[in-house]
């Protein structure tokens, strides 16, 4: 099967550097979608010798399903570009879908540990709120998902098209979630520990971006 590895950028010339050269020992085919960084991110991505493609301005999600849209390929493996998502983990990610037994497979931190889930009061909220809408999903949709936010996941080309996603910000990995299980889609998840970033903070702030996921979810939901 022909893999796309997508990788959400945005300022992180400090990590994308050497994340790139590992993530090439599994993927070949690489496109690093980058938020219109003002560092040097873009550039040294290109000098890494992969494909670089400014997203519209309009934020993750938009750029995630253009690429599902206009990308060939019959597995989309997508992951950050902050350093918290290890490319060791990448054949876990395809192994369900390449053995049939799966069309989303998330990494969850659940089960294998996350180094940003503590620290202070807003990263003590994010993984409240990130387990409530969990139980939401869980609870509408009969599954038993333990992490519906993380973006380190491998989805089926022709599953993620069928989807008709809408989101354009982060919220489109719980809506990719909720939407594959209500086509009745298989769900599978695998252990995937998430590192702290080295450097800088989270492209996501609590206060501003709060009802985005609420009324995702609120919509994903019926």
């Amino acid at each position: 099967m022909h893999t796309v590895l997508l990788i959400a950028c945005k300022n992180e010339e400090r990590t994308i550097g050497a994340l790139l050269p590992e993530a090439k020992k599994y993927v070949k085919d690489i496109v690093v979608l980058d938020g219109r960084s003002s560092d040097s991110s873009a550039k040294i991505a290109r000098e890494s010798g992969v494909e670089v493609v400014a997203d519209a301005g309009r934020g993750k999600g938009a750029a995630l399903r253009r690429a599902f849209e206009e990308r060939d390929g019959d597995v989309f493996v997508t992951m950050d570009a902050d350093g918290s998502h290890d490319p060791k983990d990448i054949p876990a990610l395809m192994r369900p879908i390449l053995e049939g037994q799966a069309d989303l497979v998330i990494g969850s931190r659940l089960r294998g540990g996350s180094e940003e889930f503590v620290g202070d009061l807003e990263k003590t909220i994010r993984v409240v709120g990130s387990l409530i809408i969990t139980y939401a999903i869980n609870k509408r949709f009969g599954a038993q998902i333990t992490d519906s936010q993380n973006g380190f996941r491998a989805i089926r080309a022709e599953t993620a098209r069928k989807l008709k996603l809408n989101s354009n910000s982060t919220t489109i990995e719980q809506e990719m979630l909720a939407k594959t299980l209500k086509i009745g889609g298989r769900v599978v998840e695998v252990p995937s520990h998430e590192n702290a970033r080295s450097f800088g903070r989270s492209h996501i702030r609590l206060l501003r971006d709060w009802p985005k996921y609420l009324w995702s979810l609120m919509i994903d939901l019926v």
